[in-house]
C-alpha cells in the first residue's frame, strides 16, 4: 500500500464528482430526492450527506500531499457507498438509481482506492 496516490488524476476526478454530488444534496434534483425518500432517509438529515461528501472531497485532495489521508478518504467513500447499498437493499429500492448511481459510485470508489493506493 502506498500512502500518497499514484497516479493522482483519478483521485482528483473522484473528488470533483463527490464535491458535485455534495452540492446537489442541498437542492437535490427530483431523481436524488426520490432516491433518498425511497430508501427512507429522513429529509432533516440530508445535510449530513453533504457534509460527509465535502469532507471526503477535501480529504481526497489534501491526501495528495498528506500521506494516508487520501487513502482514508477513499476507504471512507467505499464504506459510505456500501452503507448506501445496504439501505437500498433493506428498503427494496433496487431500481435504476441503485444499479447506476449507488453501485456505480461504489465501483468507482473501489477502483480509485485499488488503482491509486494499493
Amino acid at each position: 500500500m502506498t500512502l500518497l496516490p499514484e497516479p493522482v488524476w483519478p483521485v482528483i476526478v473522484l473528488a470533483v464528482i463527490v464535491l458535485g454530488d455534495g452540492l446537489l444534496t442541498f437542492r437535490p434534483p427530483r431523481a436524488i430526492a426520490d432516491c433518498l425518500d425511497g430508501v427512507g432517509f429522513p429529509r432533516e438529515w440530508w445535510w449530513v450527506l453533504a457534509v460527509v461528501k465535502f469532507l471526503a472531497a477535501a480529504g481526497m485532495v489534501t491526501g495528495i500531499w498528506i500521506p494516508g489521508l487520501g487513502a482514508a478518504a477513499a476507504a471512507g467513500l467505499v464504506v459510505y457507498f456500501l452503507c448506501a447499498a445496504a439501505a437500498h437493499l433493506r428498503a427494496r429500492y433496487v431500481g435504476r438509481d441503485f444499479w447506476l448511481n449507488c453501485l456505480g459510485m461504489l465501483v468507482v470508489c473501489i477502483a480509485v482506492l485499488v488503482f491509486c493506493f494499493l
